[in-house]
């Protein structure tokens, strides 16, 4: 597979040693091992040295600092090729820490030598396909955390088990595990058009296709044409399943379909401009143009999105 049909986060046959998460003994006795590694976040930042991440000892400086919390939510991601375990920790911001950092930019720890915290969207398409998965849970596990720490049943804070991959209420015992919010993410096609939109707020030239939330009790399907009909006014006929992509921004599960609208006409689009800034029907040769970077109005999707995949396999005629 190429690089740009390749949807990162997509899997990296990592061994997640779930058996292992309720084992408190075991665990600690591979946390013992030299071979151990705790991966840090920093405001949701990955720390890369080069396109790879880095790892520290457990008993690394900059780790040591971190504060209780920060060690108890340390999160036991699984084992490399070898059998050692791999954790992922948050580090909280370092005396003269930057108040404010773009997206772009990387910064330094000061106990850290040799590596730089990196915006993960950013970033995601250089690392490999083991290296994409670690991140991909760390970030989504660690902002769980940091926003549930209070029971949802009676407000007691709540306390981190079985390796990081829960949290029980010492108070009325309700037990809480990470959530992944399902998105239907479509590519929607007339003929030879695929349907492309950008929501308010995107930056310039930013285009991609359609997206949205599914909702209780909907399926997957049921979703792609609800959120079609409710952002562009469009009825569509046949969808069908493609492919999936965690997509740790901050806890999503992008569910890809390809939807096909019926009818010799191609539809009017009535964008809602609460969810769409604008649309178009964009044609196959001027999507190979703006793949080829040569369109003054659009830009394809990032690199490693699944966007990018669903709409550079229909163009190389793929989706079928």
């Amino acid at each position: 597979m190429g690089l740009l049909d390749r949807i990162t986060f997509g899997g990296g046959g990592l061994d997640r040693a779930a058996a292992l998460r309720i084992d408190s003994d075991g665990c600690a006795a591979l946390a013992a091992r030299p071979g151990a590694r705790v991966l840090p976040l920093w405001r949701g930042r990955v720390l890369l040295a080069e396109d790879r991440l880095a790892g520290l000892s457990f008993d690394h400086e900059a780790l040591a600092d971190g504060g209780a919390d920060a060690a108890a939510e340390t999160v036991l991601l699984g084992r490399d090729a070898a059998g050692e375990g791999i954790w992922a920790r948050r580090l909280p911001d370092w005396p003269g820490a930057p108040e404010t950092v773009v997206p772009e930019e990387e910064v330094a720890h000061p106990a850290i030598e040799g590596a730089l915290f990196a915006e993960l969207r950013g970033r995601m398409a250089t690392l490999d396909a083991r290296d994409a998965e670690l991140a991909a849970m760390g970030r989504a596990v660690l902002n769980w955390h940091a926003s549930h720490r209070f029971c949802a049943a009676c407000g007691a804070r709540s306390q981190v088990s079985q390796a990081g991959w829960r949290r029980d209420c010492p108070a009325c015992d309700t037990p809480h595990f990470p959530r992944t919010d399902p998105v239907v993410i479509m590519l929607v096609t007339h003929g030879d058009a695929v349907l492309l939109g950008r929501a308010p707020g995107w930056p310039e030239r930013m285009y991609s296709v359609l997206a949205g939330f599914v909702e209780p009790g909907e399926t997957a399907e049921a979703a792609v044409r609800r959120e079609v009909a409710e952002e562009v006014g469009v009825a569509v006929g046949q969808v069908g399943y493609v492919a999936s992509q965690p997509w740790p921004f901050p806890a999503s599960l992008m569910l890809g379909f390809h939807a096909r609208v019926e009818g010799a006409e191609r539809p009017v689009l009535r964008p809602d401009p609460a969810e769409i800034a604008a649309a178009q029907w964009v044609s196959r040769q001027r999507l190979a143009r703006i793949f080829a970077q040569e369109d003054a109005e659009i830009r394809a999707p990032l690199r490693g999105a699944i966007a990018r995949h669903l709409m550079w396999n229909w163009l190389a005629g793929r989706m079928d």
